[in-house]
């Protein structure tokens, strides 16, 4: 063989080591980063129990209530759960009346 060939393969072979090298080092820097999304969930996070409700401004019944009220709130009146003493005692005489007609 040529001199000047076995200088191209020789640098070819370098070349394409190089390469090999650098793209394993980038994967597994790559495989060493940990990703991972912000903590959405609001039970777990300590800011949302202390910040007002989103709502404060606009709707009177979400005053003084946190972020995580708020939301339980939000919850408890897509279930229909009673909000107050009163409703919580109409419910428990429907349910002791069958007769019984809550008042309007």
């Amino acid at each position: 063989m040529k001199k000047s060939t076995k200088n191209f393969v020789l640098a070819s072979l370098l070349s394409a080591g190089g390469a090999v090298l650098l793209t394993a080092a980038y994967r597994k820097s790559q495989r060493d980063v940990i990703r991972f999304l912000e903590d959405t969930d609001m039970r777990n996070s300590e800011k949302i129990d202390q910040m007002e409700s989103v709502d404060a401004g606009i709707d009177p019944a979400e005053r003084g209530l946190t972020q995580l009220d708020s939301a339980y709130r939000a919850e408890w009146v897509a279930n229909g759960f009673p909000q107050t003493h009163m409703e919580m005692e109409e419910l428990e005489k429907e349910s002791d009346n069958p007769n019984y007609v809550p008042s309007l």
